[in-house]
């Protein structure tokens, strides 16, 4: 079995051992009436996303999510998170540099002594959900499952729900040559990670977007090809509208993290019928450091 499907097995694992960090991610991340603004790259700008919502929608505050790599006039907030598996990616280090005085700098990683965390203010240091996998999986569903938790949640019993699902997944259809992912609020975060993880680890078609947005165009490429998969949302009528082309369409029926661990395992079987390593995907790597 690869490093991959391993450690997607384990997230519900991983999470219980966060349930244990939850009043100390509340105590740095859930202190009402701070402006914040969330960072990151690649599957973390994704996570920062879902992030930001969840906190605005808990009412702690006016959240705002970037990207790391593209700078924006400056607002004044009064804390930067940046989420960042390994702690080295360049964008995050030079957009933590680049920090105005008196703004508390938080970091969410999972390498306890790398260059980011040691430019924070505060470290939610998740190392037990850190992989060796290139491919992000345990690492952004247990900072999201942390986030909800902090943010007034009771996602205590998630972690059963996830090894039942897990254990006993239900039957999911293959061998399509396009995959698209619709979310709404902090699902649609999700859907674009979801999608990131099949073009990652098995290099076919995926796309996201925003559930009823899929209307404004996009449907013109579905067809019987097409695997649609509403992740955390439902919605009977644009089913319908994309079965009419002779697409598939999956309503995820679970817990959004459940149904993103699903999409996961997914993309690895995806990849496993391609003849692809999903551990070690063609140009990439575990984190972007450049010269």
């Amino acid at each position: 079995m690869n490093i991959t499907s391993v450690e997607i097995a384990s997230q519900p694992d991983v999470w219980r051992q966060a349930w244990e960090m939850r009043e100390e991610v509340t105590r740095v991340l859930a202190r009402p009436g701070e402006r914040m603004l969330v960072i990151g790259c690649g599957t973390s700008a994704f996570v920062a996303e879902s992030f930001a919502l969840l906190r605005e929608e808990a009412g702690l505050g006016e959240t705002d999510a970037a990207y790391a790599s593209e700078p924006r006039p400056w607002r004044p907030y009064d804390v930067v998170v940046s989420i960042t598996r390994s702690g080295t990616t360049t964008e995050i280090i030079e957009a933590m540099n680049a920090l105005p005085e008196g703004v508390r700098k938080v970091v969410i990683t999972g390498v306890a002594d790398s260059p980011c965390a040691q430019l924070a203010d505060d470290v939610v240091l998740l190392d037990f959900a850190d992989e060796k996998s290139v491919v992000q999986t345990r690492f952004p569903t247990t900072l999201l499952f942390l986030a909800r938790a902090a943010f007034g949640e009771d996602v205590s019993a998630l972690p059963d729900a996830a090894a039942e699902a897990l254990a006993n997944p239900r039957e999911q259809p293959e061998d399509f040559d396009h995959i698209v992912y619709l979310g709404r609020g902090w699902t649609y975060g999700l859907a674009q990670e979801a999608a990131l993880k099949i073009r990652e680890a098995a290099q076919a078609w995926a796309e996201s977007y925003p559930l009823l947005d899929y209307r404004h165009g996009p449907l013109a490429v579905a067809h019987p090809g097409s695997l649609v998969w509403f992740l955390g949302v439902g919605d009977d009528d644009l089913a319908a509208q994309i079965e009419a082309t002779g697409a598939s369409v999956v309503q995820g029926t679970s817990d959004p993290l459940i149904e993103l661990a699903l999409a996961q395992r997914l993309a690895v079987r995806t990849a496993e019928r391609r003849g692809l390593d999903p551990d070690n995907p063609r140009h990439l790597t575990r984190s972007i450091v450049l010269s």
